[in-house]
């Protein structure tokens, strides 16, 4: 059962925070992260990890939790949409 159809990954909800005018590599910066790092976040190739959810609520003034739940909801969409495995239920 899908609980969130198909949620943004983090990194596309970051790319909504950036100025336009900024480069990848001034952000990343400012972050105290690679330009490598931070691209791959931006373009889904990577997970947000609770030391960059931290990072980024300070660059954006949001909530690190936030974030972080946002990966949660990106991570089980994602394993929702495999076949389930065979599991015997617990007796009740």
């Amino acid at each position: 059962m899908s609980r969130i159809h198909n949620p943004a990954h983090p990194g596309e909800v970051l790319r909504e925070f950036l100025p336009s005018d900024v480069s990848v590599t001034e952000i990343a910066k400012r972050m105290g992260v690679s330009r490598v790092q931070l691209s791959r976040l931006l373009n889904a190739r990577a997970i947000l990890t609770a030391e960059m959810a931290i990072r980024i609520s300070i660059l954006t003034s949001t909530s690190a939790e936030s974030w972080l739940k946002n990966q949660m909801y990106w991570d089980l969409w994602q394993a929702e949409q495999q076949p389930r495995p065979k599991i015997e239920p617990l007796a009740a």
